[in-house]
């Protein structure tokens, strides 16, 4: 650890820097408050040498290895799951508390999945000396989800999410974006397979166009026609509320939307609930802004909440057959919350827990 004065303050390693979720962490870590000492950035070895600016500092990064992690209190993983899976139990070993942003652990039994606002005790235990962050669709949601479920107990989930193309990383982005190029000034959407005439084979990581369309498919394919995306929604959402027997039905669908996921959610509950009462948690939840005024044009939508850290939430209504159950509409922005600031917020919750 780093000493300011009589301060010790640990050092942190972010793994995976140069990346878009990455950035957003340094971005992060220049907004928060200064509990870090040293700021190490490790990346592959093509992106080593490149100096990236944090908390005013230029920061040289330097390549993934296993002495990168030399003198490392906590790290911050933001890489694809086998990089995860290869380099997380090395620093591991090395006594270093690795907060992984990948899927590579989170749902080992020994891993703990976590958000801040819902189970914070759970940076407590980790046997492995690894803490797993959420999916980015999972994060959108459980921050008011885990609010309601708190004070109603939560008996029966239904969602369907409203995914933007950054979930499927720098090319998501690009495919929309070159996409959005190719139909700009066209008429389309008269005829069938005028959109995917004019974007031709340029689909990049979805199996349909997105620009001009809705693609009800993130992920890849899991047994009975569900698709990955839909599972770690639902597994995660149990493991994170510690209810491994939740019903949880999810649909998750591809919008022409750069950055910010939105889902529909229908919440059963114990008991019977009002909205006023659901109002009132949901004001005053950590982590969550309460946007509902449908007669003033009021709820929240990507383009609101882009950049933003809360999960904000509208059109909050009882269902119309059965007092037991909620529906709303959620917005979280999945660079930040939805990845980036929950991996941050894990790792100061870690380094006040060693101090």
């Amino acid at each position: 650890m780093a000493t300011t004065g009589a301060t010790v303050r640990p050092t942190l390693a972010v793994v995976g820097a140069t990346g878009a979720v990455g950035t957003v962490m340094l971005q992060i870590l220049s907004q928060h408050a200064d509990i870090w000492g040293e700021i190490r950035l490790i990346a592959s070895p093509r992106s080593a040498g490149r100096k990236l600016a944090v908390r005013g500092e230029q920061i040289e990064v330097v390549a993934l290895s296993e002495e990168a992690f030399d003198g490392v209190d906590v790290a911050m993983f933001d890489v694809p799951d086998e990089v995860s899976a290869q380099w997380a139990p090395v620093a591991a070993a090395k006594g270093v508390v690795v907060v992984d942003n990948s899927g590579a652990f989170r749902m080992d039994p020994e891993v703990p999945l976590v958000v801040p606002e819902v189970n914070p005790h759970k940076v407590r235990w980790r046997p492995r000396g690894i803490i797993a962050n959420p999916n980015c669709t999972t994060l959108s949601m459980i921050v008011a989800v885990g609010a309601l479920h708190a004070e109603f107990g939560l008996r029966e989930l239904v969602v369907s999410s409203y995914q933007a193309v950054s979930g499927a990383g720098r090319a998501g982005v690009d495919t929309l974006r070159q996409q959005l190029a190719l139909v700009a000034g066209t008429e389309l959407g008269t005829k069938p397979g005028d959109v995917r005439r004019a974007v031709g084979d340029n689909t990049g990581p979805f199996p349909e166009p997105v620009a001009l369309n809705v693609v009800p498919w993130a992920g890849s394919l899991r047994e009975d026609g569900w698709s990955s995306e839909e599972m770690k929604v639902r597994d995660e959402t149990r493991k994170i509320l510690g209810q491994p027997g939740l019903p949880v039905a999810v649909t998750c669908v591809r919008v022409p939307v750069v950055t910010t996921h939105s889902l529909t959610v229908h919440a059963r509950f114990q008991g019977e609930v009002t909205v006023d009462k659901a109002r009132e948690i949901l004001a005053t939840a950590p982590g969550v802004v309460l946007f509902d005024n449908p007669a003033a044009g009021e709820f929240p939508t990507p383009a609101d909440v882009v950049g933003t850290d809360p999960t904000w939430v509208g059109r909050l209504r009882r269902a119309l057959d059965d007092p037991t159950a909620l529906e709303l509409f959620v917005c979280g922005d999945n660079l930040r919350k939805g990845a980036a600031l929950n991996t941050a917020q894990i790792a100061e919750l870690v380094a006040r827990d060693l101090g």
